[in-house]
C-alpha cells in the first residue's frame, strides 16, 4: 500500500518524508526540489508486538510497514502541465491515498509561491488542480461511454454516472465526498481518479505550534468540513526526533510535552486510511503482525504467510491479544477455555493472536 505526500513547493513534504523514512530525500528552498519521487518503507508503530515477543522470548520481531512516495510540489495549473504537472499528477495517480502537508508557520527565509501563508487557499489550489485533472480524465471516459452506449443501452447507466461525477466536481468537490451506493462507488474506483483517493491533512507547524496554532485550526476545520483526519506535526522537530535513540527520543519528546510523535499518530492514522487491520503470530522465532484490509477472512488471511495456507486451510485458532497477555501463555489461555476455534467464514479482527492448522 502506498500513500503520496502531496503539497504546494516549500511547504515541507521532504523534510516530513526524511522523518518518516530516515531516507536522506533532499530538501531546499526552491521549488521543484523533488523531481522524481522518493519512496521509502516505514514500520507501523505496534505496542502489541514488544509485549507478545517479551511473553514468548521471541528472537525476532516484525513488524507490518507501509510505503510512502515523496512527490513534488504541485502549483496552479499543474492540471495544464504547469510546474512539470502532468508528470506529478501522474506520480499521484500511483497511490492509494493522499497526505497532504500543509504549510502552517511563518519564516521569511523558506519562500512561500503565493507570497504567504494561508492554508485554505493552499489546501483550495491543490484540490482544483486535482479536480481538473479528473475532469479532463472523465471527458474522455465520457465519449468513450456515449460511443458505446449507442451500440447498446446498457452503457446509459455508465454516461448518467460519469454526468453526475462531472457536476459534482465542477462544483469545487471532490469526488471522495460524493454520495454513492455500492454500485457507483465501484464504478468511480475503475476510473482511476485522484479526488477518489482518501486524504490525510497534515498541518505542519514551527516548534511554537506543535500542539496547535490558528492555521492549523483551518486546516483542521478543513479536514473536518469533508470528515477527513487531519494531524497537526512540527516536520522539523520529527526528523530531528528520527534522528535520536530511543532514551534520547523520550526525553526530547517530554520537554515538548508531547505522549506520541506526530510521526507515529501520522502512520497509524494511514494505516486505518487505507483501511487496514493486522493480525498476529508469536512464537519464540518471530513474533510478527500482518496487513490485511478490514473484512478478511480467515484462509485468504493465512494466505498471507504463504498460499500453501490459504489452501490447506483447516481452522483458525484465535485469542484475543488482551486475553492472551492475561493468561500469560497460549497454554494457559486453552486451559482456560479462551482459545476459539474458527472455519472459513471467519472475518478476521484486529487484535487476533493466530495459530493456523493446515494441510498441505
Amino acid at each position: 500500500m502506498k500513500l503520496g505526500v502531496v503539497g504546494l513547493p516549500n511547504v515541507g513534504k521532504s523534510t516530513l518524508f526524511n522523518a518518516i523514512t530516515n531516507a536522506g530525500a533532499q530538501a531546499a528552498n526552491y521549488p521543484f526540489c523533488t523531481i522524481e519521487p522518493n519512496v521509502g518503507v516505514v514500520a507501523v508503530p505496534d505496542e502489541r508486538l514488544d509485549k507478545l515477543a517479551a511473553l514468548y522470548d521471541s528472537r525476532k520481531i516484525t513488524p507490518t510497514s507501509l510505503e510512502f512516495v515523496d512527490i513534488a510540489g504541485l502549483v496552479k495549473g499543474a492540471s495544464r502541465g504547469e510546474g512539470l504537472g502532468n508528470k506529478f499528477l501522474s506520480h499521484i495517480r500511483e497511490v492509494d491515498a493522499i497526505v497532504h502537508v500543509v504549510r502552517c508557520f511563518d519564516d521569511s527565509n523558506i519562500t512561500h509561491v503565493d507570497g504567504s501563508v494561508n492554508p485554505a487557499r493552499d489546501v483550495e489550489t491543490i484540490n482544483y488542480e486535482l479536480i481538473f485533472a479528473d475532469l479532463e480524465t472523465l471527458e474522455r471516459r465520457m465519449a468513450k461511454a456515449l460511443s458505446m452506449a449507442k451500440a447498446d443501452k446498457k452503457y446509459q447507466e455508465d454516461v448518467t454516472r460519469i454526468t453526475a461525477m462531472q457536476a459534482w466536481l465542477e462544483g469545487g468537490k471532490p469526488l471522495r465526498n460524493m454520495p454513492m451506493d455500492e454500485d457507483f462507488k465501484r464504478f468511480a474506483d475503475e476510473q482511476f481518479l485522484l479526488t477518489m483517493k482518501p486524504v490525510i491533512f497534515v498541518a505542519n507547524t514551527d516548534e511554537d505550534g506543535i500542539h496547535g496554532n490558528a492555521y492549523s485550526a483551518e486546516v483542521e476545520r478543513i479536514a473536518a468540513n469533508e470528515h477527513s483526519e487531519a494531524i497537526v506535526l512540527c516536520a522539523k522537530l520529527e526528523e530531528d526526533l528520527a534522528a535520536l535513540s530511543q532514551d534520547e527520543r523520550e526525553i526530547f519528546m517530554s520537554e515538548y510535552g508531547l505522549e506520541e510523535s506526530g510521526l507515529d499518530r501520522l502512520v497509524k492514522a494511514s494505516y486505518k486510511l487505507l483501511g487496514l487491520i493486522s493480525y498476529l503470530t508469536a512464537g519464540e522465532k518471530e513474533t510478527r503482525a500482518w496487513t490485511i484490509k478490514a473484512g478478511t477472512k480467515a484462509p485468504q488471511a493465512a494466505g498471507k504467510i504463504h498460499s500453501d495456507f490459504e489452501r490447506g486451510f483447516i481452522r483458525a485458532e484465535i485469542v484475543d491479544y488482551a486475553t492472551l497477555l492475561e493468561c500469560g501463555s497460549w497454554a494457559n489461555a486453552k486451559e482456560k477455555g479462551k482459545i476459539r476455534s474458527e472455519g472459513k467464514d471467519y472475518v478476521m479482527q484486529e487484535n487476533d493472536v493466530v495459530l493456523f492448522r493446515i494441510n498441505v
